[in-house]
């Protein structure tokens, strides 16, 4: 066989020496150059002549675009991005073997993961790049083509009543089976996770309402309609995600949890899924984990210099207990694998207790809490103290007994951290005492509290200047003149921020706080001390970021 993709040309009798030597000469004045075949097309080489060759080349058959499939192909969860960028194009699946034509066929780790990810094997053949992308584009290009096209599948399918109308009381497992197994109703959830993974989404609402079902994504903390959709699709809809799920599909009375995994966007993603039952039906909630944005440096949570410094000091100790506190959403979690993820090293045991694992962390020991079979917090932390460990992160305190088995392994030698829900530093101290925490275990075993929130970051494609109000100074209280914020771009879908920061309120315990504690003060004069002690507030801590164009002053505001 001809080594050389020109001396296949010439042994196939479909270009001569001197054709391809000519050819070979225009490739190398052009910048990019592009591809022999590509400039022989303009010579009046047939696109099947040079598919004939390329298979020869690679050794794989060929598919022309008029053998492509007419219909998008709704069965698999790779999305469109992933495979435009690596010129990939479905073409069916089956148990065992995914069908797909390539331009690249070299393209060994795209096809690797592609084959990881379905767990299928990949039946590989050649077509032309411009084929491919033109396909692509018309069967899966733009999201309102898409959800179009389901949404015309559906109804095709309702006409034939296969979702349209109430479910029967009989038989009603298999039919919601049915309904979750719908071709376009597989499509369609595909696209709503997909269409989230993109908007760079934190959780997906299904909300059922008398009339509709509506879908919202929850986007740098704020909730954006995005679709509503008939309430005869309902059934259908949460049905499916169940399935994906692994829950009871026939269960519709009492609240589940389960989880979904996938590659959505072209990323690998973990959902975590919860239904509540409402008078209107199941509301469905998924939480997004995209693995591949877990782990962020503390400079990237907003950590500022001196912060930074005292924080770093302090989770460096070899024992105490240190809290995070703030409600849900506001970036606990994040902040403490930041932490872990910084500790992490050879010569130190961390162990880890949560509910659920959100991010796996190589080099660490961790546990998912299942209260179904006893293994609560409590009993776990009760057994991870046997394990000698170095570090130990405890998910959240939400009782006595593991805040009473936390705070006895932070006075055996461990630094332990875990978070409250409480609404600022000096709280947690309090809420510690309130849950029966002795004041004296308290005093003697916590080294530092810190609260957080999130805040939205001005959009960088439009952050513009503004000349401020005059009551800024007062609210700065320093000379401003001038601010920041969004105008508004494509980018950041119009709202003028894209990404989130978070404000940070850190308290650490010195001696004089330990006196104050041991005399049961209340939040009001531990915050007081801590200020006069140097503590900047959340609302402080804002201010500054906005006074350097990070986020703005409504953001603040917002927030705190």
């Amino acid at each position: 066989m001809a080594t050389h993709f020109g001396d296949i040309l010439v042994e196939l009798g479909l270009a001569s020496r001197e054709q391809v030597d000519h050819v070979l000469e225009i490739q190398q004045t052009e910048e990019p150059p592009r591809r022999v075949g590509e400039i022989l097309l303009e010579f009046g080489l047939s696109k099947e002549d040079l598919l004939k060759a390329i298979s020869r080349h690679t050794g794989y058959p060929y598919l022309t675009s008029e053998k492509f499939p007419k219909d998008a192909f709704v069965d698999h969860p790779i999305s469109f991005d992933f495979l435009r960028e690596n010129r990939i194009f479905p073409v069916k699946m089956t148990a065992d073997v995914f069908t797909v034509v390539v331009a690249d066929p070299g393209n060994r780790v795209a096809l690797s993961n592609l084959k990881t990810s379905l767990g299928r094997r990949l039946e590989i053949f050649v077509g032309l790049e411009e084929d491919i992308l033109d396909s692509l584009e018309s069967l899966y290009g733009s999201r309102g083509a898409v959800m179009k096209r389901i949404m015309d599948v559906v109804e095709e399918e309702e006409e034939e009543d296969r979702t349209g109308g109430p479910i029967p009381e009989s038989g009603e497992v298999s039919q919601l089976k049915d309904l979750a197994q719908d071709r376009g109703i597989i499509q369609l959830v595909n696209v709503i996770i997909e269409n989230a993974v993109n908007d760079r989404c934190s959780d997906i609402h299904l909300e059922p309402f008398e009339g509709v079902f509506r879908v919202r994504y929850r986007i740098d903390g704020i909730l954006h309609e995005s679709q509503t959709f008939p309430k005869r699709m309902q059934a259908a809809l949460s049905s499916r995600v169940k399935l994906m799920a692994q829950m009871n599909i026939a269960e519709r009375r009492l609240p589940q949890d389960g989880r979904i995994k996938g590659v959505y966007g072209g990323r690998e993603v973990d959902l975590r899924v919860s239904t509540l039952p409402t008078v209107h039906g199941e509301s469905v909630v998924m939480r997004v984990l995209d693995k591949s944005s877990a782990f962020y440096s503390l400079e990237d949570l907003g950590f500022s210099g001196d912060l930074k410094r005292h924080y770093e000091e302090l989770i460096e100790l070899p024992y105490g207990m240190f809290l995070i506190t703030g409600p849900t959403g506001s970036g606990k979690t994040t902040t403490l694998y930041a932490s872990l993820d910084k500790l992490n090293s050879p010569d130190k045991k961390i162990i880890t207790i949560e509910e659920p694992v959100e991010y796996q962390m190589s080099g660490i020991n961790q546990i998912q809490v299942r209260p179904k079979i006893g293994l609560s917090f409590a009993t776990g932390l009760r057994h991870i103290v046997r394990q000698d460990p170095d570090i130990i992160m405890v998910g959240e305190i939400r009782d006595l007994e593991t805040a009473g088995i936390a705070v006895h392994s932070a006075l055996t030698g461990h630094f332990l951290f875990s978070t409250l829900h409480t609404n600022d530093a000096p709280g947690a101290i309090t809420r510690l005492l309130d849950m029966g925490v002795e004041n004296f275990l308290v005093s003697s075993t916590l080294v530092g509290v810190m609260a957080q929130r999130l805040v939205r970051r001005i959009c960088g494609s439009c952050r513009t200047p503004y000349e401020p109000g005059k009551d800024a100074d007062q609210i700065f209280g320093r000379k401003v003149e001038v601010l920041h914020r969004g105008a508004g771009c494509p980018e950041c879908n119009g709202s003028g921020y894209r990404g989130r920061i978070g404000i940070y309120e850190f308290l650490r315990v010195d001696d004089n706080l330990r006196l104050l504690i041991m005399e049961n003060a209340t939040s009001n004069r531990i915050r007081t001390y801590a200020m006069e002690q140097g503590m900047k507030t959340l609302y402080e801590d804002g201010l500054n970021k906005a006074y350097e164009g990070i986020t703005t002053l409504e953001e603040v505001l917002r927030v705190t």
